[in-house]
């Protein structure tokens, strides 16, 4: 990990948005309070709002110094949003949340704190919603989705699918990417022999906005790209633990100290007295 400067954030918190108009700024506030005192960036992705979401941006971008805001010009999905704000981050750990206000900023110091003593392994903690608010057949579908990941990835973390995560920025880049790569980061991290850390979170309802949450074509997309990761675990080099040798310099030889050379010895003059 790269050493932390005065100028680097310690943190970059990504929020990919897609027709979030309303819940913009409250998100951003808990974000600002949560880091309060701390060196952070907020990176919102707007991938290709039609509705207000822009505008709610751009006035929160005048008043919060902290964020930052990029846009897409074709709508290209969540993973892609991720992406755009991962390369666009400084800091060396990289907090993702989702944008409609279900998941609470409050909990990623937690997060950050598991992470942080797992050192020196590096890889991601993820929140896992002790008490889930969504619908009863959006929790059945992840349920499914959850059990077919663990036969399918041996993905044991108990909530993949929570937004909710902060991850070492370097073992994030390292990660293939496709599309809705960010169901499946416990066992891309594992992939690269990252470690992954489950971590109990809150969840609340979403209060504004609709949800993007589609049953019936997430299944099916889902199962194709399962298909995809299971090719790329299996296509995997393990190489275990990279260790690089280091040429030390030869020390340089003793030698023995010189022995000073025996003084000349003069014999005493003897003169008679007169």
């Amino acid at each position: 990990m790269a050493p932390i400067t005065s100028q680097m954030p310690e943190i970059s918190v990504l929020v990919p948005v897609m027709n979030e108009q309303g819940n913009i700024r409250p998100l951003i506030d808990e974000i600002v309070a949560t880091y309060s005192g701390r060196k952070f960036e907020i990176i919102y992705v707007n991938d290709a709002s039609n509705d207000g979401t822009k505008d709610d941006l751009l006035a929160a971008q005048k008043q919060v110094p902290q964020l930052r805001v990029l846009h897409h010009e074709n709508r290209s999905g969540q993973s892609a949003a991720v992406r755009t704000a991962l390369l666009a981050s400084h800091a060396p750990l990289i907090a993702v949340l989702d944008g409609d206000g279900q998941n609470i900023p409050a909990d990623l110091p937690a997060l950050e704190a598991a992470l942080l003593a797992a050192r020196p392994a590096m890889g991601m903690a993820g929140g896992v919603r002790v008490t889930r608010k969504d619908t009863a057949i959006r929790r059945q579908a992840s349920a499914i989705a959850r059990w077919l990941r663990r036969q399918l990835l041996k993905d044991d973390h108990p909530d993949s699918g929570c937004g909710l995560k902060v991850v070492d920025r370097e073992i994030f880049l390292k990660l293939p990417f496709f599309n809705h790569m960010h169901r499946f980061m416990p066992a891309l991290i594992r992939r690269e022999g990252g470690c992954v850390l489950a971590v109990p979170v809150g969840h609340r309802m979403r209060e504004r906005g609709l949800s993007k949450y589609g049953i019936l074509d997430r299944l099916l997309v889902g199962i194709s790209d399962m298909l995809g990761v299971i090719w790329l675990l299996r296509r995997m080099p393990k190489t275990g633990m990279i260790v690089e040798d280091e040429v030390k310099a030869p020390k340089p030889a003793k030698t023995a100290p010189k022995k000073p050379a025996p003084k000349a010895k003069t014999k005493a003059k003897t003169g008679r007295m007169r």
